[in-house]
């Protein structure tokens, strides 16, 4: 039975680099040790920006002043379906937390791809710099390996 859900995504952007969430903190965690951004799974009669807005102020304590939707990517991963609004924000006030998730780090924007990441995550980073367009990614796992890409519908040949 296929499992399918929706979730958001944000990076935040500032003067440190990019902020980060470090999993480490849950033991049955698809993202145990990794590094992603920050969201979660969206709520009933909640829209992708509701969503997107409650999860970055939950985890972090900041609150989004403007934010972009940058990608809507689609992981299948396993038994796993997941659409994922992917969100950027430079903007945005507050005093960060501690997140009982994981450790929330700034990273600069060239070490990012140094971290223990998905494989497909440095797929949408590149994209991310070379486009300013909303884009749509569809990303096939097995067993946590990449296995095929898609960008606008079209596969694409992938190097991690």
């Amino acid at each position: 039975m296929i499992n399918r859900y929706e979730t958001t995504l944000c990076y935040l952007y500032g003067p440190d680099g990019v902020l980060m969430m470090h999993r480490t903190k849950k033991e049955k965690d698809i993202n145990k040790d990794k590094y992603i951004g920050v969201g979660g799974h969206i709520e009933q009669g909640e829209s992708p920006d509701e969503c997107v807005i409650r999860e970055v102020k939950e985890e972090t304590g900041l609150t989004l002043c403007s934010f972009r939707l940058r990608a809507v990517i689609t992981f299948v991963i396993d038994d796993i379906d997941e659409v994922t609004f992917l969100y950027t924000s430079d903007d945005y006030q507050g005093e960060m937390k501690t997140c009982n998730e994981g450790d929330l780090v700034w990273v600069k924007e060239e070490k990012i791809e140094e971290l223990p990441i998905w494989p497909g995550d440095k797929i949408f980073f590149r994209l991310l710099k070379e486009r300013s367009d909303v884009f749509s990614l569809k990303l096939h796992y097995i067993h946590d390996e990449l296995v095929s890409a898609a960008v606008d519908g079209k596969t694409i040949d992938f190097v991690v």
